[in-house]
Parts: structure tokens; C-alpha cells; sequence
């Protein structure tokens, strides 16, 4: 059935929405006289999302949402800052007022931020409180005190407790929708969507629910909705439901659900058949990547840093086999953060991974997807040029004054995108190398310039300083910056990175970068496979595209429009 050929659809992904104006009971810190409930810099530098600018950053997405005139959102998990409370319950009141004003339709998934098991679990995290100073804030009473302010919307629901207030967005039957279903049958309740599951020893058991769907909202169009979230129980004695007796779904994704959810890729081979045979349009879309994201060049990180959080969480080739199997042949994911498209499977079974970068990290952006019958159109639209909040940064300012901490670079951008970019220069100081990085590897680079890093092979080559321009006057802070900004942001990237810096990427990549399985543990052996992947991001980057066209045909092929 042919779709009509101007249906949009706007896919969001990781708003990790935080409220300024929210209410944890406690003033806020003051800023010409509105009191905002402000995360502080020093959490926000530790993390790979920034919290305070994601409401704005949600507003000006929806805003665009309104103005190209799309009536349908798929939130792509990770829609809230934590799951909590009152978080949760602001941002149904956006979404409401909204889908009211303007006739939207909402379809969410939930994400490892939303939601937690069967009970939830408690959060604790710093704001800033009156004149910048820092204030914990908990959801744990037991954890309240002089310092520590307690507060109950500070908690994160589990399922299914912690859908209800996304209710009208997708996950229960809707009266306007053509179809909607689950893996588990008709009944939108959520006593009629349990799956068991069971520890390793046997001794922890649990219905859980799930709350994946498949809802049809105009005729020929299927949207395959699946909650990848996966909670498997642990070995040992716990309070029932507790946090502790779970795996966190963080690391888990698809790779967890051919463990734990089998039921649901039946579910999703069944869809796929009766989506051919009804001639329906089917897109498919999870908070998880399907397939790696990165498309083969994060295997440099493995050998770099080990396991770390985007290692853990990339799919396993038996994911890939399973989906391809199931017969999905375009899968948006978010979670990771980043821009990418990755295809695999066989020309008689393709298969596309879209990767829908956040709109609080950078790069910050969202899609559009415009499905009429054989091709879908995929175009991207950036945020960058969002004009930064001042009150934010003056709280911000106040935080460093008391503190006694120089002003960082962050503060003194003007728009959003640039922002970001020191956001992520933060992260490399205060997360990267703390946790990730080898510490003998940081002490050797981390005051260097360019030049001093690659004087030891220029030594052993007929080459000469002068040779790379610029080389002696960049950081290397500042090269590691943008070697995270390419690997996240691919072709988004480029704007936001000199040419000349651009050209000497490429050099460096070309004459010093070293393919390898191995890292002998040197600076050689460590620098070479650093270029070595800086110039496969910078591949990935060149080869990218804002809009691209998937032909749902039996080719189904993805070409850069």
C-alpha cells in the first residue's frame, strides 16, 4: 500500500530531558531573579550528556517539529534526565500541550534512563543551590541529612508504574490508532505483557513486563516500536525487585535480548511477514543499536582503552543474524549518542542501522523520515546553531566563582553546537582520562602540543616539523577533542573542526597511523593506533551525508541523496 508522499515523521532521540523549573525541595540557585533548579558543571563535565540545556534543547526541537509541520515523534528512549518523578511528569505536560496545539502524535520507547525493573530504584544528584553552592538532592530518605535534601520526585519508577504518565504516548492502545498490538497479543493491559525471568542458580525469579508495540497510526504505515530494555536477575539474596538483584540494561541492548527476550524477535518475524504480505511499510526502531553504530571503527577503542562503555555496548554479530533473519530491514537507534549508518546482511536480506545522534551531546540533532511506499528519505537536522541560555552560564560562573576554579571555555560560547564541543573537551579532562585512558599515556600527552607528541617519529623519518602546519601550535587536548567529536559525530563533525586542523588529521593519520590487532603497551604502539582510527573517523565523516534514501525494494540499498 503506497503511503501519501509528504508523511514526515521527526525521530528523537536521548533528550534526557531535566526541568529547570522543577521542584526537589529545595530554592535553586538565583539568576536575575528566577531561581533555576540547575545541575552544577562539575557533575555535567563528568558526563557524557550535558543536563541543564536539554529542556531548551527539546522546546527548539519541537518547535522545528511544529514549524515543517510533522504530526508524528518517535521519542527513541532516553527521553527523561533519569526516570525521575517529577521529571517524568513535566515532560507529559510538554508533550500534552503539544500534541494539543498542534494535533502530534507521540510514540515513545522507554530507554535505560526511564525506567528500572519491576520497582525502580533511587537517584541522588548534585544542583547547585543558593549563590552556586553545591546540594545533593536524594529519593532516599535513609540518605537524607544536614547536607543532603530529600526529595520523593527524585525516584525512578520501574515497569509498569513508570509508564503511565507516557501513557497516551504509544505504549497503551490509542482510540485514533488503525492497529496496535504487543509480542503478547491484543490487550494493551500490563498484567497481559509478562515475560519470566530467572538467575543463572535459579533462586531469583520475576515477571517483568514489557512494553514494546506495534501501532499503525496512518494507513500503510507500521511502526515498530520495541522495548530493548533487558533486566536480568542475579545470583544471591536481595529484597524483592531491588536494584541490586538486576544487570543494569545499560550495557545489555540486543546483545541481552537474544538471552532474556527471544519471544520478542518471533514477535518481530512474524510482524516483518505479515507487513510483506499486507504491503505495509514497516520501519522498525529501539533506544539500542542493532547493529554497531561505529561501523568497525571502534575496535581501535578495545585495543586503546579495553572495555569501555561504547565496547560493552556494541551489538554481536549474532544480533545482526537474528534481526536479518527476523526480516528488518531499517532499525533507528539511539543510546550511543552518535551519527551513523551502518548496513549489513545480504543484497536478498539487507538490513540498515540508522543512528540517531542526542540532542544534548554533541553533535546535537534529531531526524526526519519521510516514508512514501517504495523509498524512505531520511534527512537530518541539526540544532547547533541554538543561541546558548545566559542564565545558565551565569549559574555556571557562580558555581566556578565559589569553587575557585578558572571559567571554562564552555562558558564563553554563544551558540549551542560550540558549546558541546567544549562540553566534550571537558569530558576528555575530567571522565576520558581519568577513567579510560592509560594514566602513564595521559602523563606523556596531556600539556603537549602536536608537535612535541610526533617528534619521535619524525625522527625516524626524512621529514620535517615544517611539514605539518599548524602541528606546534594545537594541543594535543585539543586533537583528542576532536578525534571523540569525529567518532560522534561523523560528517555533523566537519563544521565544527578547522580545515587546516582537518588537513593536518589527515597527515597525521596517513604517515603515522598503524593498522593492528595488538597494542604493545608503548607511546608508538598507542599513537599509531590512534591516528590509525582517527583517520577511519575521518572516512566515516567524508562519506557521510544529511539526507540519504533507503529503497524498500528487494535491493534495499541505502544511497547518500
Amino acid at each position: 500500500m503506497s503511503l501519501h508522499a509528504s508523511l514526515e515523521i521527526a525521530v528523537i532521540a536521548d533528550a534526557h530531558f531535566h526541568d529547570t523549573k522543577a521542584d526537589f525541595g529545595f530554592a535553586g540557585v538565583e539568576v536575575d531573579g528566577e531561581r533555576l533548579t540547575m545541575r552544577s558543571w562539575s557533575d555535567t563535565r563528568q558526563s557524557t550528556r550535558v543536563f541543564n540545556e536539554s529542556a531548551g534543547a527539546l522546546l527548539a526541537a519541537l518547535d522545528q517539529v511544529a514549524e515543517r509541520g510533522i504530526r508524528h515523534v518517535v521519542l527513541l528512549g532516553d527521553y527523561t534526565d533519569d526516570g525521575q518523578r517529577a521529571t517524568t511528569d513535566s515532560l507529559r505536560q510538554i508533550l500534552t500541550a503539544h500534541s494539543q496545539a498542534h494535533g502530534t502524535a507521540f510514540y515513545a520507547l522507554p530507554g535505560n534512563h526511564d525506567v528500572f525493573g519491576p520497582q525502580g530504584r533511587h537517584h541522588m544528584k548534585e544542583f547547585l543551590a543558593t549563590e552556586g553552592r553545591p546540594l545533593s538532592v536524594t529519593s532516599d530518605a535513609a540518605r537524607g541529612g544536614d547536607d543532603v535534601v530529600f526529595s520523593e520526585g527524585m525516584y525512578c519508577e520501574g515497569y509498569p508504574v513508570g509508564l503511565t504518565p507516557m501513557a497516551e504516548f504509544g505504549y497503551f492502545r490509542r482510540p485514533h490508532y488503525l492497529h496496535w498490538e504487543t509480542p503478547f497479543g491484543a490487550s494493551d493491559a500490563d498484567a497481559d505483557r509478562r515475560y519470566r525471568v530467572v538467575s543463572p542458580d535459579g533462586g531469583n525469579r520475576y515477571w517483568l513486563m514489557d512494553a514494546s508495540y506495534l501501532v499503525e497510526p496512518v494507513s500503510g504505515l507500521w511502526l515498530l516500536m520495541i522495548d530493548a530494555n533487558v533486566f536480568e536477575p542475579l545470583d544471591g539474596n536481595f529484597v524483592e525487585g531491588e536494584e541490586a538483584a538486576f544487570i543494569d540494561s545499560t550495557s545489555g541492548g540486543w546483545n541481552a535480548m537474544l538471552r532474556a527476550k527471544r519471544f520478542v524477535l518471533d514477535w518481530i518475524t512474524d510482524v516483518s511477514q505479515r507487513a510483506r504480505q499486507q504491503g505495509k511499510t514497516l520501519l522498525a526502531f529501539s533506544h539500542y543499536p542493532a547493529l554497531d553504530p561505529f561501523d568497525g571503527s571502534s575496535q581501535a577503542e578495545s585495543l586503546l582503552f579495553g572495555e569501555t562503555n561504547v565496547v560493552r555496548r556494541t551489538p554481536v554479530k549474532a544480533v545482526e543474524d537474528a534481526l536479518v533473519a527476523a526480516g528488518v530491514t531499517v532499525h533507528f537507534s539511539g543510546h550511543l549518542h552518535v551519527e551513523g549508518l551502518t548496513q549489513r546482511g545480504t543484497e536478498q536480506s539487507p538490513m540498515v542501522n540508522i543512528a540517531v545522534p542526542s540532542l544534548v551531546a554533541f553533535p546535537p540533532a534529531f531526524k526526519v523520515v519521510r516514508a512514501s511506499g517504495e523509498n524512505i528519505q531520511v534527512h537530518t537536522v541539526e540544532m547547533s546553531g541554538l543561541p546558548i541560555d545566559k542564565r545558565l552560564t551565569q549559574g555556571y560562573l557562580r558555581e566556578a566563582e565559589i569553587s575557585g576554579e578558572a571559567r571554562d571555555p564552555a562558558f564563553n560560547v554563544l551558540h549551542y553546537g560550540d558549546f558541546l564541543k567544549q562540553h566534550k573537551r571537558a569530558l576528555v579532562r575530567h571522565r576520558y582520562f581519568v577513567k579510560e585512558w592509560p594514566a602513564r599515556i595521559v602523563d606523556v600527552i596531556r600539556d603537549k602540543t602536536v608537535l612535541d607528541v610526533i617528534a619521535q617519529f619524525l625522527a625516524t623519518k626524512d621529514e620535517k616539523s615544517s611539514d605539518y602546519e599548524g602541528a606546534a601550535e594545537l594541543s594535543m587536548l585539543d586533537l583528542i577533542t576532536d578525534w571523540y567529536c569525529l567518532r560522534q559525530g561523523a560528517w555533523l563533525a566537519l563544521p565544527h573542526i578547522e580545515p587546516q586542523r582537518l588537513t593536518l588529521y589527515r597527515l597525521l593519520a596517513s604517515n603515522f597511523g598503524r593498522d593492528s590487532t595488538r597494542h604493545d603497551g608503548s607511546i608508538q604502539s598507542f599513537l599509531g593506533i590512534f591516528f590509525a582510527a582517527l583517520g577511519l573517523f575521518l572516512d566515516r565523516a567524508e562519506g557521510g551525508s544529511s539526507s540519504l534514501t533507503l529503497r524498500m525494494s528487494t535491493q534495499g540499498d541505502a544511497v547518500p541523496a
